[in-house]
């Protein structure tokens, strides 16, 4: 109970429609420059053309997700005749939506097609909004609540949106002998960090059937994937337990990409070095954000062959733990990856201010024109 009550004191609601709009406009920006910042990604070497694809979908659907709240509470504040809230983001570490907001619009599209069913057209609406503009001169609020609530329930019906949970999917990626090799991704909201998290690993499959066709394993492989989606989760602890339920699928690298938090001055209360930088900037409309991109990445060193039962043996996978410091046992990961995406002028600010724990970490700069730059 107490760490629940702490979660939401981090939750703040954005109760004004001006505001809300501002937040998503921001959003909007954001995820526009995500897939060129994944490409630019491949260009060193950290991301395959394969891998940035499916992030730029990844990517896509959260836009899309954002898009469909931004209808939901376009009129946010007004008098629209009806109760309703206001969008709950994570105000201190995150500055997404939070958890339940995604759970909320999964559950309404499940319901999309009989809402849609149930309300009045686009065009008539549009006719009675433009009658009570012309003829009582009056503003045709709850109208357009109507219309907010349609094309919301639209996008919902349209799916290809970001959800709490986004079910594994599997790629062929090559065949070696009775070997073959797969791409799996899935993706998930994190419920704790309020962020999008994406997860790729690489797998060797030596099973009679190809894996994706199987419908014993991979129906358990989705399953006990899409348990480990917690960021709680070390990624040797995600490898290991794979590992050792599925003696015959082996993971031979495994990525977690988190994307965010998001940073802003006028909608989060951050800390350290970052509210600093957005304070002084003092960036205008589209300027005052700044977001994290992490990819945790652990690899498979060499095999073990391990005993099991009476007169079998079972490949077991050793994974190559970050050497320095010892910081692989703290980290669970190989290498761990962080940059930051911002704007030119929060950019300057930073690049002059130098704060302790930014030299290692990657930033990408959006140009006034739109242009990623990477500089360290």
């Amino acid at each position: 109970m107490t760490d629940d009550l702490n979660l939401t004191v981090d939750h703040q609601g954005i109760t004004d429609d001006l505001a809300a709009r501002r937040y998503f406009a921001k959003f909007e920006r954001i995820t526009g420059h995500l897939a060129r910042v994944a490409a630019e990604l491949e260009l060193d070497g950290t991301f395959s053309k394969r891998d940035v694809e499916i992030i730029a979908d990844y990517v896509a659907r959260i836009a899309r997700s954002f898009r469909a709240l931004s209808h939901k509470y376009l009129l946010t504040g007004r008098d629209t005749g009806q109760f309703f809230g206001s969008l709950t983001i994570d105000k201190h570490e995150s500055g997404f939506p939070v958890f339940s907001e995604i759970l909320t619009m999964a559950n309404d599209a499940q319901q999309a097609e009989t809402h849609l069913a149930g309300m009045r057209s686009r065009d008539s609406l549009k006719d009675e909004m433009i009658r009570q503009i012309v003829g009582d001169l009056t503003v045709p609020t709850r109208l357009q609540f109507a219309m907010s609530q349609r094309l919301y329930y639209e996008a919902l019906a349209r799916r290809g949106l970001f959800w709490a949970t986004n079910d594994p999917q599997a790629i062929w990626t090559d065949s070696e002998g009775e070997r073959r090799s797969y791409l799996i991704h899935w993706a998930v909201y994190d419920s704790r960090q309020n962020v999008p998290t994406i997860y790729l690993m690489d797998v060797e499959d030596t099973g009679a059937s190809a894996l994706p066709k199987d419908p014993r394993r991979w129906p358990a492989v989705q399953a006990h994937l899409t348990a480990q989606g917690s960021s709680g989760l070390k990624l040797l602890t995600i490898a290991q337990g794979f590992d050792r339920d599925f003696d015959d699928i082996h993971p031979k690298r495994l990525r977690r990409i988190h994307v965010g938090p998001m940073y802003s001055h006028s909608f989060t209360q951050q800390s350290g070095p970052i509210r600093d930088v957005l304070a002084e900037a003092q960036g205008g409309a589209g300027e005052d954000w700044t977001l994290a991109w992490t990819i945790e990445t652990l690899e498979s060193e060499r095999v073990e062959m391990e005993k099991k039962g009476w007169f079998s043996e079972v490949e077991r996978e050793i994974f190559k733990l970050d050497p320095f410091a010892g910081r692989g046992a703290e980290t669970g990961a190989t290498s761990t990856q962080r940059a930051v995406i911002m704007p030119q002028k929060p950019y300057q600010v930073l690049a002059e201010k130098r704060p302790a724990g930014f030299a290692d970490v990657q930033k990408f700069v959006v140009s006034p024109a739109g242009r990623i730059v990477s500089a360290r």
